[in-house]
């Protein structure tokens, strides 16, 4: 087992079963990773408060400001922006595609290597399949269900299992 230099956070499980979820309802592999990457990106930015873009913040009203908003692609009640130009179905959110490339660098290598990830992400699968498909296909039931009563024992299980152990002070 290889072990990574950080913690496995909130953020990361958040992605994690956000993408399981997205997988369990149906949504293929890649595009769930995408999902799960984008839900994640999106609640970080709203526990921080959304930044409304300079431009608009200043009252123009250039093409950035007046450009039609992408198109949406709902799981359960919840929806996320897709970028119309991919080849397969990707998330986007502040202009950046979430592709599975960029779950890789900002999820899975969390786990220090391929296989640890992929122990992690049966459990996930495992966790999410225990679950009625009404709570999963619910913002709020997989938030208050899935998500919050797991979040903490998984990011201390999993930062335990790939972590290195804190330095002696």
């Amino acid at each position: 087992m290889v072990r990574n230099q950080g913690r496995v956070t909130r953020f990361v499980v958040m992605a994690v079963l956000q993408a399981a979820r997205a997988e369990s309802l149906g949504v293929a592999h890649d595009s769930a990773l995408s999902w799960g990457l984008n839900r994640a990106i999106f609640y970080a930015a709203a526990k921080r408060g959304f930044k409304q873009p300079s431009a608009l913040k200043d009252g123009d009203s250039s093409e950035t400001a007046s450009r039609p908003a992408p198109p949406v692609y709902c799981v359960g009640d919840e929806e996320a922006y897709v970028d119309p130009s991919a080849k397969h179905l990707t998330f986007t959110i502040g202009g950046q595609d979430q592709t599975p490339a960029a779950f890789e660098r900002q999820v899975a290598s969390r786990f220090g290597t391929k296989e640890n990830f992929m122990a992690d992400w049966k459990e996930a699968m495992n966790l999410v399949a225990g679950f009625d498909r009404s709570a999963l296909k619910s913002r709020r039931g997989f938030y208050e269900e899935v998500y919050r009563p797991k979040r903490d024992e998984l990011s201390d299980r999993w930062t335990e299992r790939y972590s290195p152990a804190p330095k002696p002070t």
